[in-house]
């Protein structure tokens, strides 16, 4: 698990400032440090799997527009 680093004590502090009991705030201050950050995603990561599906887009509108044309070069010359 790696690390994941939070204020507890100032998200505890603003949980009962917006009505939480002590009870509820510890208790998601808590499940906070229980996260696995490795679980987490950054931007890098989206930016990477955006770029990947963007390829895939491409790929997939190329490979459509081919069989497209062949499917109407083959249907004129059914045609004749």
């Amino acid at each position: 698990m790696s690390a994941f680093t939070i204020d507890t004590l100032a998200v505890a502090q603003l949980l009962r400032k917006r009505g939480f009991t002590e009870e509820q705030a510890t208790g998601v201050v808590e499940a906070l440090r229980e996260i696995d950050a490795s679980q987490l995603v950054t931007k890098s990561d989206l930016k990477e799997a955006i770029a990947d599906l963007k390829v895939d887009i491409v790929r997939w509108l190329i490979v459509t527009q081919i069989a497209l044309a062949g499917f109407l070069f083959a249907a004129m010359k059914f045609a004749k």
